[in-house]
């Protein structure tokens, strides 16, 4: 049984993501996305989807870039 390093509840179907070498362990997807998905720098909502990069700045969509001065941005579709 593994225990959430978010939320700390041990559960028999918890489950590890090794990212950047690191081995991190998660009871739901809920716990896993708020411990690695990164914020918008605009809206500050979690990014679950491709989202928009710019000089290691992230954001949720176009929109937000846009809204940050980032005109050239365009959303993945």
């Amino acid at each position: 049984m593994g225990r959430c390093a978010v939320c700390g509840n041990e559960y028999d179907k918890s489950f590890d993501i090794v990212l950047k070498g690191r081995r991190t362990t998660f009871d739901c997807f809920e716990c896993a996305i708020e411990a690695l998905a990164p914020r918008c720098k605009s809206c500050s909502c979690r990014i679950i989807g491709h989202g928009v990069e710019s000089q290691g700045t992230f954001f949720c969509s176009a929109h937000c870039a846009h809204r940050a001065g980032l005109r050239e941005a365009v959303d993945r579709i």
